[in-house]
């Protein structure tokens, strides 16, 4: 029972909505420009880059807690937001145990990658595994890119441009432009969750040597990156309204006065984490709304648009 709610714990499914949104704008997408929806074949890359991101959990939970890092999160730091899933430090998964779930998953996500190339479409292999890699290194030495500063950008490629383009491909058999287009404020968003959150972590990951973005600007002047990110992805549904001449992706605006609201609340309350916590929320909010908006623009572009647009 301990290792059954330690592996929940760890794969926290609540989460998965940051691998959901790509997947379900990859089908939207998908469907616009085909008119059918293979579920078979989504169902099958939706477990697979589910198992993934497990892996890649249990990977950075080992390594956050062999660092150090998530043991130096102080108990006023400590929120939904920080310090990883805390199974290890919880003692609800040994180091061991942590590392049995991170092969298992990930080969397991293998599995089905090999699934899809053979019996779907081959180039699959290239996008899945980039997956992999990034699943196994954002952590784990040599490269160790949440450590050296590149993380955010993993994380922004990976969960825009990656998965959405593998389950377009999956679903269309084809790549173009506009996937990647399309894939881009969910990249933007998803590296803002992941940039507001280093904020409770700063003074553990400072201590365990993590040298995210946060940790080498400084939590004030990660603001105006904050901001930015925001800025970027409200210019690229206002850009992808104009692309298909199809407002309905400008519903996504409705998150704006929220976004707005968890700038002024990083910019005056960047270091006291109590009240911090309500902008790591609207973060993660924010990214749902703009999520279902880019689900339903690409439902209703053949509205507006010639079917060959595509």
């Amino acid at each position: 029972m301990r290792r059954w709610k330690g592996f929940w714990q760890l794969a926290d499914p609540k989460i998965w909505i940051a691998s959901t949104v790509p997947m379900a704008a990859a089908g939207a997408l998908a469907y616009s420009r085909t008119g059918k929806f293979e579920f078979f074949w989504f169902l099958i890359s939706l477990i697979g880059i589910y198992l993934l991101e497990i892996g890649k959990n249990a990977v950075n939970e080992v390594m956050d807690y062999l660092t150090g890092v998530d043991r130096f999160v102080s108990p006023d730091k400590r929120t939904p937001f920080s310090g990883g899933k805390k199974t290890i430090v919880d003692n609800k998964l040994t180091v061991l145990e942590t590392v049995i779930i991170a092969i298992l998953t990930i080969a397991g996500g293998c599995v089905i990658g090999i699934y899809l190339m053979i019996f779907r479409e081959p180039l699959i292999f290239f996008i899945g595994i980039l997956g992999v890699f990034f699943s196994i290194f954002y952590s784990l030495p040599p490269f160790k890119f949440a450590y050296r500063g590149l993380g955010e950008l993993v994380v922004g490629l990976t969960f825009g441009p990656l998965i959405l383009s593998g389950m377009y491909l999956i679903l269309t058999g084809t790549l173009d432009i506009f996937a990647i287009a399309v894939s881009l404020p969910i990249g933007f968003l998803i590296a803002n969750v992941l940039w507001i959150n280093q904020y409770p972590d700063y003074e553990a990951d400072l201590q365990g040597n993590k040298r995210n973005w946060v940790v080498r600007m400084g939590k004030k002047k990660g603001v105006i990156v904050y901001a930015a990110l925001y800025i970027l992805a409200y210019l690229m549904l206002l850009l992808l309204s104009i692309i298909f001449r199809n407002p309905f992706w400008l519903v996504g605006y409705v998150g704006l006065p929220l976004a707005v609201k968890s700038i002024k609340i990083a910019h005056r309350f960047y270091n006291n984490i109590s009240v911090l916590v309500e902008a790591n929320a609207k973060t993660v909010i924010v990214y749902q709304i703009t999520g279902a908006a880019i689900v339903l623009g690409a439902l209703t572009n053949k509205l507006f648009i010639p079917f060959n647009l595509y």
